[in-house]
């Protein structure tokens, strides 16, 4: 039994996964802070619903994914309640395996993992990384119940707050990029729609050959480069904006928010 306690945008986007994944809905506990939300979870997926007590009880596996601002709350709610040997894993930005640990009683694995949207589509970028308790038992379950809905890997939790940066708000880097490329097809008298489905269809094929090539992405963006062509006059408006160096900026600047929301 698997609870998931916390079930906003990133707890469903899980609840759907693992139903796509062939998991049962009687296997699933949602836990909603809203009645409503929780009556709506269980009208779309047929999912069980309870309180986070009660979930905490009766689960093997409990996946929090509450905002970070409302764990020590959720921690708070269910120590009371969690039994010896639960797994825990948690999907909040900034809140260390030691944080939980600290709040739960006796020595609980914990896993803390870093997801993204794409888990609505079975292509997530999830990171994982183990608590003081938890063995490479807990990785791999943790692994297994993560990748029907996409790609997993294992790092120091000193790297987590970095992953949080660059996959975990990986997505919306994207669609920023696809919103200014859209405006710049309108810009030049392209239709919106069309503009969308070109830019959408070219960060596809990208993505694919990025990923299925195995080369370096200066190897291919050279390739697509030619010399005094219209590639590299756009490649150097670019680097004059500093749109790197903006980049570097920005997923430092969200490792750091990271780590601050892990200290409120």
């Amino acid at each position: 039994m698997i609870a998931i306690l916390g079930a906003g945008k990133m707890g469903e986007a899980l609840i759907s996964g693992l139903l796509r994944a062939g998991r049962a809905p009687i296997g699933i506990i949602a836990v909603a802070r809203r009645p409503q939300r929780s009556a709506e979870l269980h009208e779309r997926y047929g999912v069980q619903v309870a309180g986070a007590a009660a979930a905490a009880k009766s689960a093997d596996t409990l996946v929090l994914t509450v905002k970070p601002q409302d764990m020590t709350a959720l921690l708070d709610e269910i120590a009371p309640s969690v039994p010896a040997g639960r797994l825990i894993i948690s999907v909040a930005a900034g809140i260390t395996t030691s944080f939980i640990e600290r709040r739960l009683p006796g020595e609980l694995p914990v896993v803390r993992v870093m997801s993204n949207t794409p888990v609505l589509v079975d292509e997530a970028m999830s990171v994982i990384s183990a608590g003081s308790h938890a063995t490479d038992e807990h990785l791999r379950f943790t692994e297994e119940l993560l990748r029907p809905v996409g790609k997993v890997i294992r790092i120091p939790e000193s790297q987590q707050d970095a992953a949080t940066a660059l996959s975990g708000s990986g997505p919306a880097y994207v669609y920023f990029l696809v919103e200014a490329m859209v405006d710049a097809g309108i810009l030049l008298g392209m239709p919106r729609q069309t503009a969308l489905e070109m830019v959408t269809q070219a960060v596809y094929g990208a993505a694919t050959m990025l990923r299925d090539s195995g080369e370096h992405p200066v190897i291919l963006r050279e390739a697509v480069t030619s010399p005094g062509g219209t590639t590299i006059s756009a490649v150097r408006e670019l680097e004059r904006h500093g749109v790197r160096a903006a980049f570097l900026a920005a997923i430092e600047a969200a490792r750091d928010r990271g780590r601050e929301l892990g200290r409120e």
